[in-house]
């Protein structure tokens, strides 16, 4: 994969996160009723779960315009792994309090995503 290619993907994917942390803003509680189950309905979770839309928006769209100006990427990348990381351990220190499968799921998505953002990483930076 080119650097270019490596790019594209890159603004693929980090478009797909500005939608989700989107989506956590306007529509907390649908995005989150498998991860957190009927909490997710309730003010005071919605305003983490809002907050963490707001993350997602902002350091995506961040890396975004680096992408697209061929600025330096990696760094954004990495934020994003940490996030990602944060969330899934978040998540698997309250497993006990939450839906079953949801720490699962959550190790999956959040893991999965910082995968994929450590594959960008290495690929656009070569």
């Amino acid at each position: 994969m080119t650097e270019s290619q490596a790019r594209g993907a890159a603004a693929a994917v980090l478009g797909l996160r500005i939608a989700y942390g989107a989506g956590l803003i306007l529509a907390p509680a649908r995005l989150a009723q498998r991860w957190l189950g009927p909490e997710s309905s309730s003010a005071p979770t919605q305003v983490p779960l809002r907050g963490l839309g707001m993350r997602e928006v902002v350091l995506h769209a961040g890396a975004l315009a680096a992408a697209l100006a061929r600025a330096p990427l990696r760094p954004w990348l990495v934020a994003s792994i940490a996030g990602d990381l944060t969330d899934v351990a978040a998540t698997v220190a309250g497993r006990r309090q939450l839906p079953p499968g949801s720490a699962k799921a959550t190790l999956a998505v959040g893991g999965g995503s910082a995968l994929i953002s450590g594959a960008l990483a290495i690929a656009v930076e070569r």
